[in-house]
């Protein structure tokens, strides 16, 4: 072959082959359109409606663990106080995932309150007896006393409250949220301690909830 054309073939080839790894190395390219966007969760995103959403719960709990931290039965108490976490009473129009706020709420004070605080597992309570009864059955070992029959009883039950109000008029939507917390003495039923926070929005359209 001549030694001209055979050269060509080669550069050729190479072209090829350098135009395929450009595109390998390239990756797949994403359409055209809204690309996905990463958020804080207490930031306000261009996809939102009237109801309660991430930097509202986030708002709520922060201020909820900070009041509750500072009373004195909590702050000054000889011994951390015991805490049940009630499940949230939601009166809104909004299907709210409503353990999101203990969650959040029992997370921000253990956190906040550097063990100031004890919160009571009793959403848990089938799997600790199971527990205990194998212990005590001498199934497994316990580095504790195993005859101990008792769980520690709460001192405070947290309990909250989701209501809402919503006006619709030909202009768009308004909606009211009120969120209301109470902190319970278990022994009195007295409330030691209650605070709330109130949001309103106003929109052109309704949004979709899930």
């Amino acid at each position: 072959m001549n030694t001209s054309i055979r050269f060509t073939l080669l550069a050729g080839l190479g072209a090829v082959a350098a135009l395929l790894a450009g595109c390998v190395s390239q990756g797949v390219q994403n359409p055209s359109g809204v690309p996905v966007t990463e958020l804080k969760p207490d930031e306000r995103g261009f996809v939102a409606g009237t109801g309660v959403e991430s930097q509202d719960l986030v708002a709520v709990t922060d201020k909820m663990a900070r009041s509750i931290l500072a009373i004195a039965e909590i702050a000054h108490a000889a011994t951390p106080p015991r805490i049940v976490l009630d499940p949230i009473v939601n009166d809104t129009r909004f299907p709210i995932n409503k353990d999101i706020f203990n969650d959040r709420l029992r997370i921000e004070l253990n956190k906040q309150s550097l063990g100031k605080v004890r919160f009571l597992a009793r959403d848990r309570m089938a799997t600790l007896e199971r527990e205990r009864a194998l212990k005590q059955n001498g199934q497994v070992t316990a580095s504790s006393d195993p005859n101990v029959t008792e769980f520690r009883g709460a001192d405070y039950f947290l309990t909250g409250k989701l209501a809402g109000m919503t006006t619709k008029a030909s202009a768009g939507v308004s909606d009211y949220v009120l969120y209301s917390f109470q902190l319970i003495d278990a022994r009195t039923s007295e409330i030691v301690w209650e605070d709330s926070a109130e949001i309103k929005k106003q929109g052109l359209e309704d949004a979709a909830y899930r």
